[in-house]
């Protein structure tokens, strides 16, 4: 099949739970192996209250009914049919393809046992066809599993898009998304895709959220104003690090399995042994992002772009928290990093996610890889995700 430019709609929901975003792109083959994407709108949908409540009852949940997934599943393909929907028809546009990620609501990146078989296992809800019955297009969705047959954790999968838009022949780039869970991608200058090295680097907003939800009755620490009144709790910080998943080499890949309430409790917890302030919860819980996301960097990502200059460049929600962005740039800053945003570029930080599924669904649509093993441990380049027709 010869690869021909199409308008895709990307709809991402992250593991923050906030709301789905959709950006619509327009992507072409440059030349063979190369790909132009240029994004023409990006639009945010918040999740209503009860939708919210609806999706956090139901990550990584011990019990739930059966009923109350199987209706899940399908009023989150309504919302995301109501994203594109009117995305599409507030711009005037439309749609040849939508790549839709889904709403993860268990990702398992490692075997585990059950029912006499060992396997890895991820589970993304939102149900296809009810996209593409309401905009009359054929939707990409479930795009993670094919890279876990092939012995990757399936994530991240954002690299590719990380590649095709921000590579450049004489400066390193490190492309750093903080939504609930924080990763990047290290790219070398004048590197290919297999000299990527991506991986999770750990809690994102996910901790700061649930904190700011459970002491302030927020949806999060906007700007990240309330920990910036608090004061770092040093043993509660220092002990979080020493987490086994920050030793861990990549791949690697973590979710609210890992750092999700349960985490967040058991945290809160160990804050209040030392300090009754919010505030101090808070801003430790701040300080535990930012570090770890440094201390990654320096571990197992700066080795592969040193050389060249290297620009830092931070999307995702967490680039809005002035306080976790202040402690992020005194930390990475002394390791000869220039601190960017994704506008820099002409791609606005919170499109960034949506933007790479919508490219990831061109390529699946042509019959192309969509993952880069060197990210993902993946034993080969394979197509992702599955097609719903209208």
């Amino acid at each position: 099949m010869s690869a021909r430019a199409l308008t895709v709609a990307g709809v991402m929901s992250g593991t923050s739970a906030d709301g789905i975003d959709v950006a619509v792109v327009r992507i072409a083959q440059a030349r063979v192996g190369r790909v132009s994407l240029k994004l023409l709108v990006h639009q945010a949908f918040p999740y209503s209250r009860t939708l919210r409540r609806a999706v956090l009852n139901a990550m990584n949940a011990e019990s739930i009914a059966t009923a109350e997934l199987a209706r899940l599943n399908w009023r989150l393909g309504m919302a995301y049919a109501d994203a594109v929907e009117e995305t599409l028809s507030r711009h005037r546009l439309k749609a040849d393809l939508v790549g839709c990620h889904g709403q993860t609501l268990y990702h398992q990146a490692h075997a585990g046992s059950y029912a006499g078989r060992s396997f890895a296992c991820t589970w993304q809800l939102g149900e296809a066809q009810a996209v593409a019955q309401r905009i009359g297009v054929p939707v990409v969705s479930n795009f993670r599993p094919a890279d876990m047959l092939a012995g990757g954790q399936g994530a991240p999968l954002v690299p590719l898009l990380d590649y095709v838009m921000f590579r450049d022949a004489k400066r390193g780039r490190v492309l750093q998304n903080v939504g609930g869970i924080a990763n990047l991608t290290a790219i070398p200058a004048g590197g290919g895709p297999d000299r990527i090295v991506a991986f999770d680097t750990g809690p994102g907003n996910m901790i700061i959220d649930w904190l700011a939800q459970e002491l302030y009755g927020r949806p999060f620490d906007r700007d990240g104003a309330l920990a910036a009144r608090g004061e770092i709790l040093e043993p509660v910080l220092c002990s979080a690090l020493r987490h086994r998943f920050f030793q861990s080499p990549p791949p690697r890949t973590a979710g609210r399995e890992q750092f999700g309430r349960g985490y967040a409790a058991a945290f809160l917890e160990q804050c209040r042994k030392h300090s009754k302030r919010g505030e101090d919860a808070l801003a430790t819980a701040t300080a535990l992002t930012a570090i770890s996301i440094a201390k990654s960097y320096a571990d197992f990502a700066r080795p592969a772009v040193e050389g060249a200059p290297v620009d830092y460049i931070v999307s995702g929600g967490g680039a809005r928290n002035a306080t976790l962005m202040k402690m992020l740039t005194a930390r990475l800053e002394p390791l000869g990093c220039t601190m960017r945003s994704p506008e820099d570029f002409g791609l606005p930080a919170e499109a960034k996610e949506a933007a790479a599924f919508a490219l990831m669904a061109w390529q699946t649509w042509h019959r192309l890889p969509g993952n880069v093993p060197a990210a993902t441990g993946a034993s080969r380049s394979v197509i992702l995700g599955q097609v719903t027709y209208a």
